[in-house]
């Protein structure tokens, strides 16, 4: 079969049709975009801290009358050592979600271990300021989280890998062996897993 220049350009303009279309389809298709400051924030239990978005409409929700056991594995933080660590708000999210829901506080227990990239983020203000040149941000939510009953720990593994000593941790943080055994202990005694 002998096609033309022309008849070349022709196909090559319907295959780059061919793909472009879809994507055409799905920006049409996509839901609006709400902004942040469009949509209502409460926090029940944490004030300033892990807002929640008020639905009693959708699916899923927390049960008032179950007790809940959560072991909560922070791993995770900022690039940007003078901003709170996203992970602790999210934490902070988790207990706010279950005020949202009713769950009674003696319903609700949450044991979070600070390991990996989130060791720093226990450290006391003077150490914390001494290695990143600013203050801690981390420790307001970490002493709302424990004002709120929500039982903080360190591995002190993770904490020897990164040079802390025990004197540099704030005092909201329990000091523990290992999140390795840590994990298993809790899992043991009935609490689900989460990784933030």
């Amino acid at each position: 079969m002998n096609i033309g220049k022309s008849g070349r350009s022709v196909l090559v303009a319907l295959a780059l049709c061919a793909f472009a279309l879809p994507s055409l389809a799905a920006e049409h298709h996509q839901a609006p975009k709400h902004k942040a400051a469009e949509v209502s924030w409460i926090h029940p239990v944490i004030a300033k801290f892990g807002g929640v978005h008020p639905r009693t409409d959708v699916d899923m929700q927390p049960d008032p009358a179950v007790d809940y056991k959560v072991f909560v594995d922070v791993v995770s933080a900022n690039d940007d050592p003078g901003k709170m660590s996203g992970s602790l708000d999210r934490l902070a999210r988790l207990v706010n979600l279950m005020g949202f829901a009713k769950v009674p506080s003696d319903h609700v227990h949450i044991v979070a271990l600070l390991e990996g990239k989130a060791t720093p983020l226990a450290l006391d203000n003077a150490t914390y300021r001494k290695l990143f040149k600013h203050d801690n941000p981390n420790l307001a939510v970490l002493h709302a989280l424990k004002k709120a009953g929500v039982k903080l720990m360190i591995c002190s593994q993770a904490m020897a890998g990164h040079g802390i000593k025990d004197d540099q941790i704030d005092s909201a943080v329990t000091i523990t062996l290992s999140a390795l055994t840590d994990t298993v202990i809790y899992g043991h005694r009935g609490y689900s897993y989460m990784q933030l």
